[in-house]
Parts: structure tokens; sequence; C-alpha cells
């Protein structure tokens, strides 16, 4: 990523360390979602946390750019840090770089996969392109949450605020409540301060 985009989400990210504390009662815990079947077998060579970007590629990724802000946190509210956190996607045209899917039309320099760890305020971020919609799925994002000592603790999907395709979707249609439902839906905004059409959105995990 370049330094424009690095001293810019940094000072989001510090935004979202310092936003004032409400925790009068225990947070609810992120429902936990299916992982799906495109996970990686093995993480692949480049697996950092900024997906437009592969070593050793100059190619321009196909999408819209989406930088995500998020944070980790447990039910008291308190930060988690070092948090291994995961993300991983279809590509603009509805291709998991994946042995499972189909390799024609895959998009050769988008990374698919990311990986990053939380900081001292739980916070961590990732710049990726907006999710869009494959087979009979709604656009999402898959997420992945291990402990600093690498345990699994939550695998979720993310998906889009206002997507039509949201309510044809029976995974996501299958979160029990409305406040879970909330808790996992991204509301996309306009980030012109990030550089050309690029959008932003913010999430926040909860550890139970």
């Amino acid at each position: 990523m370049n330094r424009r985009w690095f001293v810019k989400s940094g000072l989001l990210v510090g935004g979202l360390a310092t936003m004032p504390r409400v925790a009068l009662a225990a947070l609810t815990p992120t429902p936990q979602q299916t992982e799906g079947p495109f996970y990686p077998r093995e993480l692949p060579l480049d697996h950092d946390n900024d997906l437009l970007k592969i070593a050793g590629k100059s190619g321009r990724v196909m999408g819209t750019p989406l930088h995500l802000f998020g944070r980790i946190l447990n039910t008291d509210g308190a930060a988690i840090d070092g948090a291994i956190v995961q993300i991983w996607q279809c590509d603009a045209k509805g291709i998991y770089h994946h042995p499972l899917d189909r390799a024609a039309g895959r998009d050769p320099n988008f990374q698919g996969f990311g990986e990053t760890r939380s900081n001292v305020e739980g916070a961590c971020r990732f710049r990726t392109i907006k999710p869009v919609p494959y087979s009979w799925r709604a656009p999402h994002i898959h997420l992945k949450v291990f402990t600093p000592d690498g345990t699994e603790t939550l695998t979720t999907q993310f998906y889009v605020a206002g997507d039509p395709a949201n309510e044809r979707d029976g995974i996501y249609r299958a979160i029990a409540t409305e406040a879970e439902r909330k808790a996992v839906t991204l509301e996309i905004a306009q980030a012109p301060e990030l550089g050309g059409n690029a959008l932003a959105a913010q999430f926040t995990i909860v550890i139970g």
C-alpha cells in the first residue's frame, strides 16, 4: 500500500481507537456463520492486509476499492491486543482464488485473502474490494478471528447494508435477531479522502 493510504487510514483507525467506550452492559457476541467451501487450503505467500496489491505484480485490480476499519473487543468492551484477523472473498467476477472454484476469468491481481493483527486498541484494517454477489449468495466478506496464541474464536461473514440480495440469502436470513444481523452488516460510504472512487466501512467484532 502506498504511504498516502497508510497515513490516512492510520488516522481513521486512530479515531476508532479513541471513540468513547460505553459498557454499561455486556456486549452481544458477534454471531458465528459458516466458513464456506473456499477458505484457503494453504495461505498464499502474500497474505497481508492489502488485498489490492500482490507482491511482484503491477496489474490493476478489478472492482471498487473498499477500506475496512475494525475493532476486536471482548464482551466487556475491552480491546483484544494481537488478535489474528483474516478475511477472504471472491473477486469482482465472483470467483474465489481457490482450487475448488473455476479458474477461467479469475482476476490475477486480486489477492483474495488477507491477514493482520489487532493493535493495543483492538484496531485493525484491510484494503480490499466492495464485495459482489456470486451464485445464489448476497455480496459478503468472510472473516475469521484467532486469539494471539492462534486459537480460533470466531468465523463469520459481513454483508452490505441495503443490498436487495440480503433477503434472498438463506445464510443471512438464518441470523437469529435483527441486532445480530446489524452486527454483521456493513454501512459502506464514499471515502474520497482515501483516493479516487474509494469506499470505506467500519466493523466491530465482539468475541464471546
